[in-house]
């Protein structure tokens, strides 16, 4: 494409709004433009860049036989209400009504239409495994739309559902998803890792997200140092202690701690590690009344575990203060399991500790010296917190790392969720009514733009894989204004690397060597040539790739050309 066609608009300005690299990146290259918040519309560059995934997505959806479909964007209420998920989705949805006053939603992903499809379509086991998948436009009203196209309330996803006889035809195909997405991000150059998850609004037995690797990135990942464990820290599991309890070495004391409200200040005041304290926290039980929960006072409470617990209420709901006064006679800060009359469950990390310092249920007080069994009765134990570095992994090989990624993919074994609140059956081999297994899979088409950015930069612009690059190459004249040869050159070369299939940009705007430069380099052309008379008359151009150091040249000649760029 000659880029006095393609409207390029860059800036040398970061703007002040773009917290993250690759918002202001993606703005700088004009490759986005923010009409609202957490809305984008795709330049011609953005676009490039768009189909290229979009390309590469639908290239190994075919090699697993998925088949592509295109569903409403707008939905009717009553198959949310069918299933359930009208009010669990709460103001994350998109509600709407239209003049007949009949409800509606833009939807934020499509289980319950595309079971409603194959409902209408599939009738017996003979039509079965099948999968569909589209690439669409999804709404989901962020609170705080940010970073974005990471955290925007309009996004383009691929999303996929399978339907089968029997949980062994779900799991042949969420394996063979499993590696298509695996595919997907090699195909795509990045760096990622793959973890297990909770499966949170969506539901199902089983779940994984794929993760670009990025020091931005929102979310925090267990990953172990040897063996293949890794996890969402949301959904890492932790390690029974190890070992007996050791006796009590202490009697149980209490202390005054004026104004010692905090896990730091207790441990400040006493010249304690944290690690010797545990802390205390108040949730609500199912029946209606609180449950006291206890953890290392170094740890930090995974609220997903704790809501999965029998006995917590969900959603997760923290007493309030005039609660937990009423129940233990104190505030927050001063809370433990001494002559408490609500149930304790305490984490598995607290399950060998002796002597502990524990708060007193009295303002201003806690007891050191605190032993389970002795003190108070055994507690239920539970895995209750977030793994931490260091931890010994759940499976015992190696030692956790903690990893940052960007989550661009998510598969999940959903099982009969929605095919039986939508009534979905097929008749098996017997004739018999059979409920089908689904899986669902779900791709950022968009984030994954972002998350590439976010791996994929320097201080000069982005860095693009070649595969999701916007070109794979830019002609770069110098002094064409003033040299018929370099002209001619550079139209013969930019006619000849179209012919032979190179995705090649030509710089035709006619700007100094500076910004041509600064602009191949920003919006990170992978590969750049430069024809100039000096070169011409040695019968050479100059050759950059995107991440060298240094120019070289390369021969006249577009074998030499393609061999330099590893085009075949």
């Amino acid at each position: 494409m000659r880029l006095s066609r393609l409207a390029l608009a860059t800036t040398k300005e970061t703007p002040a709004d773009a917290e993250i690299v690759s918002h202001q990146l993606m703005l700088r290259a004009g490759m986005i433009r923010r009409l609202g918040a957490g809305l984008y519309t795709w330049s011609p560059l953005g676009m490039r860049v768009l189909r290229k995934v979009e390309a590469i997505i639908r290239a190994e959806m075919a090699a697993i036989d998925a088949l592509e479909i295109l569903m409403p964007a707008v939905q009717p209420a009553e198959l949310w209400q069918e299933s359930g998920r009208w009010q669990a989705m709460g103001p994350l949805m998109l509600r709407m009504t239209d003049r007949a006053e009949r409800e509606y939603c833009f939807g934020p992903t499509h289980e319950e239409v595309v079971t409603d499809y194959i409902k209408r379509d599939v009738r017996s086991y003979k039509q079965l495994p099948l999968t569909v998948y589209q690439i669409q436009t999804k709404f989901r009203d962020e609170i705080r739309p940010r970073f974005g196209l990471m955290r925007a309330r309009e996004f383009i996803m691929k999303d996929a559902y399978s339907f089968h006889m029997d949980e062994a035809g779900l799991d042949r195909e969420y394996q063979a998803m499993r590696g298509a997405y695996a595919r997907i991000l090699d195909r795509m150059g990045l760096d990622y890792r793959v973890v297990a998850a909770d499966s949170g609004a969506i539901g199902g037995a089983k779940s994984e997200e794929f993760h670009v690797l990025a020091h931005s990135g929102e979310d925090e990942l267990a990953v172990a140092s040897e063996g293949g464990y890794a996890a969402n820290i949301e959904a890492a599991v932790t390690r029974a202690g190890d070992g007996p309890r050791a006796a009590p070495g202490a009697a149980l004391k209490k202390i005054d701690t004026p104004g010692v409200t905090t896990i730091a200040g207790l441990a400040e005041h006493l010249k304690v590690p944290e690690s010797a304290t545990a802390k205390a926290i108040v949730v609500m039980g199912e029946s209606g009344d609180p449950v006291l929960l206890m953890l290392r006072g170094d740890h930090t409470l995974n609220a997903i575990k704790a809501e999965q617990l029998p006995g917590i209420a969900a959603p997760l709901t923290m007493a309030d203060e005039a609660t937990i006064r009423n129940h233990f006679g104190a505030g927050p800060g001063s809370l433990g399991p001494v002559n408490a009359t609500v149930e304790v469950i305490a984490d598995h990390a607290l399950a060998n500790a002796a002597d502990m310092v524990v708060g007193a249920n009295y303002d201003g007080a806690h007891f050191t010296g605190f032993n389970w069994g002795r003190d108070h009765p055994e507690p239920r134990f539970a895995d209750l917190r977030n793994i931490v570095a260091g931890d010994t992994s759940p499976d015992g090989q190696g030692t956790i790392d903690i990893l940052r990624g960007i989550e661009v993919g998510h598969v999940f074994q959903l099982g009969d969720k929605y095919s039986r609140a939508l009534n979905l059956t097929v008749l098996n081999e017997s004739g018999a009514e059979v409920v089908p297994q689904m899986g669902c899979y779900g791709f950022g088409v968009s984030r994954v733009v972002a998350a590439a950015i976010e791996q994929c930069h320097d201080d000069a612009g982005i860095v693009w894989p070649a595969a999701i690059a916007p070109f794979e190459l830019v002609i770069v004249p110098i002094k064409a204004d003033k040299s018929q040869a370099v002209r001619d050159a550079c139209e013969a070369l930019y006619g000849e690397l179209k012919a032979a299939g190179v995705d090649v940009a030509y710089d035709d705007r006619g700007l100094r060597p500076g910004p041509m430069f600064a602009d191949a380099e920003l919006i990170g052309i992978p590969h750049r040539i430069v024809v100039s008379d000096r070169g011409l008359e040695a019968g050479r151009l100059e050759y950059k790739g995107r991440a060298d150091a240094e120019n070289s040249d390369v021969a006249h000649d577009i074998d030499a050309i393609r061999d330099r760029i590893g085009h075949r």
